[in-house]
């Protein structure tokens, strides 16, 4: 009975930590700089093929820049939707998140997914940094 209970609250404290480590891992820190990967908190955002994940690299509350990560949407498309990124950079983190970017024409749904993923980041780093 006793190796029982033993190892039912180590498999919740191995949960906890799994679940702990997943959303940790949403945001980071690089020297002085702060990191958002939207892979986790974006799933569900869309491009033409799949999801469409971003790092925002953030330094004294301004966006420094915006990468796309690993996908599978079309190469050829998805490098022209990449400029949209590029409108973030130099921004507040507060203009960045309400500013109205438009999508890139003949790749719009990776674009706009491209800029939900951005939004989505830097609302989710403005409830980390009130905590």
């Amino acid at each position: 009975m006793k190796g029982i209970k033993y190892l039912a609250a180590a498999s919740m404290v191995a949960a906890a930590v799994v679940f702990m480590s997943a959303s940790d891992s949403s945001i980071s820190q690089s020297g002085d700089t702060t990191v958002v990967n939207t892979t986790l908190i974006g799933k569900n955002i869309r491009g033409f093929k799949g999801q469409t994940p971003v790092k925002i690299f953030i330094k004294d509350n301004k966006v420094v820049k915006v990468e796309a990560l690993d996908n599978k949407e079309t190469p050829k498309f998805f490098n022209r939707a990449k400029a949209v990124l590029a409108e973030f950079s130099g921004k507040s983190v507060s203009k960045a998140d309400k500013m109205k970017v438009d999508g890139v024409s003949g790749a719009t749904y990776s674009s706009k997914a491209l800029i939900e993923n951005v939004q989505t980041g830097l609302k989710y780093y403005k409830e980390q940094a009130k905590k």
